[in-house]
């Protein structure tokens, strides 16, 4: 298996997880009181445009090759740092 095959197969699982988990989180975010689901809401929305922006990038890797592939490769670290931390600090105020 080549190293890009690999890095998009690696890529699309944790999206997969990262997608339950949001999913998760806005259950969660129908049981708080007003005031709350308003400032979650616009918390879910936030992952959610993280999400289809690490999306559009897993497609970007899909057709980028070589060199192009590498810059594209950077993005997605970047992309997938962003949400992984958006979504952490979103879980943090579910707890």
């Amino acid at each position: 298996m080549k190293v890009q095959d690999a890095y998009k197969e690696k890529m699309s699982a944790q999206l997969k997880v990262w997608d339950a988990q949001i999913k998760l989180l806005e259950a969660q975010a129908t049981k708080v009181g007003a005031d709350l689901k308003v400032k979650h809401a616009e918390e879910m929305r936030d992952l959610r445009d993280k999400q289809l922006a690490a999306a559009a990038t897993m497609k970007e890797l899909d057709k980028a090759t070589g060199e192009a592939w590498d810059q594209v490769k950077l993005t997605a670290d970047k992309v997938w740092e962003d949400l992984k931390t958006g979504l952490s600090a979103a879980q943090s105020k579910f707890h």
